[in-house]
């Protein structure tokens, strides 16, 4: 196949990690970033942010903020 570059590779990226191209576009995105040090940089990047972000959705609020989070809410449902 013919490589698809790096225009296409990270315009694509991020539906490429979520697994949502169609085959021959993955193998298209991934065959290029094998074989690109610029485009591998980027994949790694996406990796550690998409894992960083998805820790910190793990992490319980603290029972303060939540109390005032829904004390807000509430306030605001009895306007």
């Amino acid at each position: 196949m013919a490589d698809c570059g790096c225009e296409k590779a990270k315009k694509d990226l991020e539906e490429y990690l979520h697994n949502e191209l169609c085959s021959e576009e993955a193998t298209d995105i991934r065959e290029h970033i094998e074989t690109c040090a610029d485009c591998q940089t980027d994949q790694r990047l996406q990796v550690v942010l998409r894992e960083a972000v998805q820790r910190a959705c793990d992490e319980t609020a603290p029972e303060e903020l939540r109390f005032q989070v829904m004390a807000k809410l509430r306030d605001m449902q009895a306007h």
